[in-house]
């Protein structure tokens, strides 16, 4: 990655379910402020506007 940012330099997040750390992707660029969860399977686990572990 000569051009970009290396990978540890990237902002994280910490997903609420399975609370583990995700990095920044470039299909989340313009919609990073309201990325949540880290996956599918992640957001599926609890209904909208409840994230948090059970």
């Amino acid at each position: 990655m000569p051009n970009g940012v290396a990978k540890r330099d990237l902002p994280q997040k910490i997903c609420p379910v399975c609370e583990r750390p995700f990095a920044w992707r470039k299909k989340w660029a313009r919609d990073w402020e309201n990325v949540i969860y880290c996956s599918d399977k992640c957001r599926s686990a609890f209904p909208a506007g409840t994230p948090g572990k059970a």
